[in-house]
């Protein structure tokens, strides 16, 4: 069950990661792709979704705004190259403040920010709707 300011939010911030054909796979070394969910869930929900179609930034994982923060504007954050506990660990962090809207993420996350492409991020967002 989510902690922090958003543990009663009737839809709280959500994560969905990406395991498929690059993310979470043997092409990604010195992961411990398992342990990464697992935390992850600790924190908040998690989809785990099929290729998301941006291999080049293997592992990604999409920080989805809660209820509150949609009503503050906030929209889904795309991370990529999340492959150290490290940024996981930034990651709960954040998602446990409250998410896009709700919290500012960690300075550092800045770093795995990026913008899929456009008929990616539609996908995503019919496929987790």
């Amino acid at each position: 069950m989510p902690e922090g300011p958003l543990a009663d939010d009737p839809v709280p911030c959500r994560v969905v990661v990406c395991r498929d054909c690059c993310c979470g796979s043997a092409k990604v070394i010195g992961v411990d792709h398992s342990a990464q969910v697992a935390r992850l869930r600790e924190a908040t929900s998690v989809t785990v979704a099929a290729c998301l179609d941006v291999c080049d930034q293997a592992n990604v994982i999409v920080v989805r705004p809660s209820a509150a923060g949609r009503a503050a504007g906030a929209r889904p954050v795309w991370l990529g190259l999340v492959n150290d506990s490290d940024a996981t660990e930034d990651i709960v962090s954040w998602v446990r403040a409250g998410g896009p809207g709700v919290a500012a993420p960690p300075d550092v996350l800045d770093l795995y920010v990026f913008t899929p492409p456009r008929r990616v991020r539609t996908a995503q967002s019919d496929a987790t709707h």
